[in-house]
């Protein structure tokens, strides 16, 4: 399992967004249905998303 080191304390906050939005989007492709459903759901409940 490979490494990933990451920079915080950032100067530009829209630039950290959009690295965790790359690698949060990277993670979720990988995603087969039942882990995607399953990640919904969660989202769902706990108010991340509307339906």
């Amino acid at each position: 399992m490979s490494r990933t080191f990451t920079t915080f304390g950032y100067g530009d906050d829209e630039q950290r967004r959009d690295e965790l939005i790359r690698k949060i989007e990277h993670s979720v492709e990988r995603l087969k249905l039942q882990e995607l459903e399953a990640l919904y759901y969660d989202m769902l409940t706990k108010d991340y998303m509307k339906d």
